[in-house]
């Protein structure tokens, strides 16, 4: 019997995390995602063979972000770059678009990172979009993606995840 996803809300909302690879289309990525001292913990191992060289973890729901400039991570990382991927019910060619905004995690350290909705771009299948806009009423998925080209292992660590509504 496998384990539930774990739960780690985002706001005041709800969300279970599970894990989507490159292994979707061939590649040999894995991840895991785990709760451990109320931190979320998505690590594993990215492979550039076949194809690869993607890991992501995401949590489907009905998040309304309407009225908020962005999306405020308090993470941990291991100096790698991250995406904050979001996802609605647009399509291209049939798929969901994603709109994908980068997140510099340091290397043992805390920080709260902060990714504005306004710089978020959209994508499908990694290939920026010139379009549509971002309905941030209508987000389902909420989604963290390593993808930066390098492979071996990885770490990133989220003790928090908030609608950002103004200046602070």
């Amino acid at each position: 019997m496998s384990a539930s996803p774990p739960r780690f809300d985002i706001g005041a909302v709800p969300a279970h995390w599970v894990t989507l690879d490159d292994d979707v289309m061939g590649g040999h990525s894995r991840s895991r995602v785990t709760l451990r001292g109320g931190v979320l913990v998505f690590s594993g191992t990215t492979s550039l063979e076949d194809n690869g060289g993607f890991a992501s973890i995401r949590a489907r729901g009905a998040f309304d972000f309407d009225g908020a400039l962005g999306l405020r991570l308090r993470l941990r990382g291991d100096g790698r770059r991250y995406q904050l991927r979001l996802a609605t019910d647009a399509r291209h060619r049939g798929s969901k678009v994603s709109w994908r905004g980068e997140v510099a995690a340091p290397a043992d350290t805390w920080t709260d990172a902060v990714v504005a909705f306004d710089r978020m771009q959209p994508t499908y299948r990694g290939t920026v979009l010139d379009g549509p806009a971002l309905m941030r009423s209508k987000v389902e998925d909420v989604g963290v993606l390593v993808g930066d080209g390098r492979a071996g292992p990885f770490m990133l660590q989220i003790a928090g995840i908030a609608p950002v509504h103004g200046v602070s």
